[in-house]
């Protein structure tokens, strides 16, 4: 046998033996286990809730919030200017024997009812049962905006309120989420300047 017979036997075996492999059964393939919903469960149980503001939040900046600054003697400083500006009470922190209430008509909703001077008129609203608009709860949004039938600059203490002026305040506009009643009138929610 000559070495040219002998390349084409190994190259005839090697033909035979590819076209065998190609036809042989391999093990069959068989997918890993779908752990996704495990996974999303595991985590659900192990991450703690968040107190994000409620869906739709259309304030500006992403919903704002309050910054609490650290002071007094424990934190090694003094409470100076700004810091003794935050310990300043706000509406809610009416004392009970001090609190005033107003008969405020609520237009759309048919109806008046009795707000007392340290709550907001949002809360009084949905303590009456009603699904009022809102959004940050903080005064950082209009979502929650109303018009009453007169100047809230005189009507309406806002706490912290962040997006009306003056002029719109004249013309009645309030945010509900912070504005506390300081005497009776007409509001209708749902409305933006």
């Amino acid at each position: 046998m000559d070495y040219s017979q002998i390349g084409l036997l190994i190259g005839l075996t090697l033909t035979v033996g590819a076209v065998a492999l190609h036809f042989l059964r391999g093990t069959p393939w068989t997918p890993n286990e779908d752990i996704s919903q495990e996974v999303l469960e595991h985590r659900a149980r192990t991450v703690p809730e968040t107190d994000f503001p409620e869906p739709m939040n259309r304030a500006i900046g992403g919903g704002g919030g309050t910054v609490a600054a650290i002071g007094g003697e424990e934190a090694g400083g003094e409470l100076e200017g700004e810091a003794e500006e935050a310990a300043e009470l706000g509406p809610a922190d009416i004392p009970e024997d001090e609190v005033e209430y107003y008969e405020i008509e609520f237009v759309k909703e048919g109806e008046t009812i009795e707000v007392a001077n340290n709550k907001p008129l949002l809360d009084s609203g949905e303590d009456h049962g009603w699904d009022l608009p809102y959004a940050c709860r903080e005064g950082s949004c209009v979502s929650c905006a109303g018009k009453i039938d007169g100047d809230a600059n005189e009507l309406i203490e806002h706490d912290n309120q962040q997006m009306l002026d003056e002029n719109e305040m004249s013309d009645g506009y309030v945010l509900t989420c912070v504005a506390y009643p300081r005497g009776e009138f007409s509001i209708e929610t749902r409305e933006a300047p």
